[in-house]
């Protein structure tokens, strides 16, 4: 079946199988930012933001996209420089698996609570895991974010 959506702000229509998830299908294009962790949603590792809402790609069937502007980390990071550059300078990451999912997240954060405290932040954050770090580190990644005049 074919379907059509605008990925990353540039409008597609593509060739799927009318069970695919958006996770397989978007990282079949090359774009493998998001990753699959744990394939019930539950992890944070494939999140993507569809129409403004964070959504756990390895469970969201593909072809519920149809017509829904579709944001991965790459976009995102594209769109807006300082969300990268948040994680980048605070060291939110350690192995790289779980930082495409946390800063989509971050992402979809400031654009729900823009003055979150850090708690706030912390209970926001805390669908997406990781199992390197002690979260000081994405914290102040997070933070930085939400003080920064980006979008």
């Amino acid at each position: 079946m074919q379907l059509s959506l605008t990925l990353n702000g540039e409008a597609r229509t593509i060739e799927i199988e009318p069970d695919a998830m958006l996770l397989d299908v978007v990282r079949s294009l090359g774009l493998t930012g998001a990753k699959e962790g744990c394939g019930v949603g539950v992890c944070g590792l494939c999140m993507m933001v569809i129409n403004e809402l964070p959504v756990s790609a390895c469970i969201y069937v593909a072809a519920l996209a149809a017509g829904k502007d579709v944001w991965t980390v790459e976009g995102l990071t594209a769109r807006d420089p300082a969300l990268l550059e948040a994680f980048v300078v605070e060291e939110g990451m350690q192995c790289g698996i779980c930082t495409p999912g946390q800063v989509v997240s971050t992402y979809t954060l400031k654009r729900e609570c823009p003055n979150a405290t850090e708690e706030q932040a912390r209970e926001y954050m805390a669908g997406n895991l990781c199992r390197c770090t002690g979260y000081v580190s994405i914290t102040s990644s997070v933070m930085k974010y939400l003080a920064s005049e980006a979008r």
